[in-house]
């Protein structure tokens, strides 16, 4: 059995991820440690939700040097949510190592803030493309120190056009360094970028556990008109009902209107996208960390930053145009070993894309079609739909090698000594208030309680939110 320490990884290293419950690592952090390690450069190649992110940032955690205050190891993605993901990460490692300090730089944060935290000296700076560009024009951020570069969903990076700000970074950074290329997929400017860039790489490919991501995940398509789909949703989320959701829209106004209507039904929701400030952005994901939110409406800007325990179901309100992007749309559930519900709404002109995708995917989406009445799951198995939810919220232990988590400490531990029974008894109850108006099978809600939204981490029992 592979464990950490075998690495000869800091102890105070592997002190901190057996506090948080992680022992084993995941395939992905044990073929990719190991390498980079060695300091040799890297092209790792994993679906999302198989433990990327710590398979780079502990190496880097380990090698960093607490007595040099300039940036010794830079760390681009391509989104602001995911910065923050990988700071909040970084910054659970960097307790076993007093002294580090971490830089989190992306747009719509005060700059002045990270500015001060740059002439104090940082060790790590993790960031969006845009704003490390931004730094490095001021001259408030110097690379010449830099040995460790990270390019953490590339794919996705040079998708949204960030190609020549990409290279105009790595340009700035010493030719002696190590760089790690970590990508869901690997198309071709992808492969001419590690070409360019990157000495003699290894190629690290985790094939086999791409598949697990999927095999996690029960996928069903729902045949519908686009007319119909607001009130198909609207049934599956009373059916099913989630314990966190996410709901893909193709446009922010789509996602907006949606959002409105579901508020209107009595649900806890929220919008995410590319209109909203940097400040309710961040707003909106701590609610949702906290199960304050029921469901998140958001567009294709989240589906690579949303790494949140919890998420039971994801909903193609829109069906996304390519496999990559159906991949990492539903990878936000069914992660580290949990399972999943995936739904996609299919209207009849979307019938090539979905065959687009089951082809990429190479298997074949459950079918069900919208009856007039607007349910869009008759006879479908309703109660297995539900016991597979509560399944996946009662689970007690995060498997081991998974990510760090936030929240531990204020989460309190779901499936923890005799509550099993408890939780059980507590998600078969219609009208249960679940941080917000809860809805019954018939469609009505209990009013809220006295005293506002609680979370509902922060329920003993029921189906309380486990800290990680």
């Amino acid at each position: 059995m592979t464990t950490f320490d075998q690495w000869g990884i800091s102890p105070k290293l592997v002190q901190t991820l057996l506090g948080y419950g992680i022992s084993r690592p995941t395939p992905v952090q044990e073929a990719a440690i190991p390498v980079l390690l060695t300091g040799e450069d890297a092209i790792v190649q994993a679906q999302t939700g198989t433990g990327k992110t710590l398979a780079f940032l502990l190496p880097i955690m380990d090698k960093l040097r607490a007595d040099r205050s300039e940036a010794q190891a830079l760390i681009i993605t391509p989104t602001r949510e995911l910065a923050i993901q990988i700071t909040a990460e970084a910054r659970k490692l960097a307790a076993a190592r007093e002294g580090i300090s971490i830089l989190a730089a992306y747009g719509g944060q005060d700059v002045e803030r990270q500015l001060r935290k740059l002439q104090n000296g940082t060790q790590l700076v993790i960031g969006t493309p845009g704003r490390l560009l931004d730094h490095l024009r001021r001259g408030s951020l110097t690379l010449g120190a830099v040995r460790m570069l990270v390019l953490d969903e590339a794919d996705q990076m040079l998708h949204m056009g960030f190609l020549a700000e990409v290279e105009a970074i790595i340009r700035m950074v010493p030719k002696s360094r190590q760089t790690m290329l970590f990508s869901a997929t690997m198309p071709d400017n992808v492969k001419r970028l590690a070409k360019t860039y990157m000495d003699r790489p290894r190629d690290i490919r985790i094939a086999e556990t791409s598949r697990v991501t999927l095999d996690n995940i029960r996928q069903i398509a729902v045949e519908c008109t686009d007319r119909g789909k607001q009130g198909a949703l609207v049934e599956l989320i009373r059916s099913h009902r989630p314990y966190l959701a996410v709901i893909f829209c193709r446009t922010k106004r789509r996602a907006s209107k949606l959002n409105e209507a579901l508020q209107e039904a009595g649900f806890a929701s929220d919008e995410l996208h590319g209109d909203l400030s940097q400040s309710k952005r961040e707003q909106v994901m701590r609610a949702f960390r906290e199960a304050k939110l029921e469901l998140l409406v958001a567009t294709d800007v989240a589906a690579r930053g949303i790494d949140v325990e919890g998420v039971t179901h994801v909903f193609n309100y829109d069906i996304p145009q390519d496999v990559d992007s159906y991949i990492h749309r539903i990878g936000r559930t069914g992660r580290a070993g949990e399972r999943g519900i995936a739904v996609t709404f299919v209207a009849p002109r979307d019938i090539d894309a979905l065959r687009l995708i089951e082809r990429g995917i190479g298997m074949k989406l459950e079918r069900r079609r919208q009856d007039r009445n607007g349910a869009a799951d008759p006879a479908s198995g309703r109660t297995a739909a539900k016991r597979e939810v509560q399944d996946t919220a009662r689970k007690g232990k995060r498997p081991e090698g998974g990510k760090l988590a936030e929240g531990r400490a204020s989460g309190g531990r779901r499936g923890q000594d005799g509550d099993h029974a408890g939780r059980g008894r507590a998600a078969s109850q219609l009208g249960q208030a679940r941080g917000g108006k809860r809805m019954n099978a018939r469609g009505g809600h209990t009013a809220r309680q006295d005293g506002g939204r609680t979370g509902r981490a922060e329920r003993g029992g029921g189906r309380g939110r486990r800290g990680r």
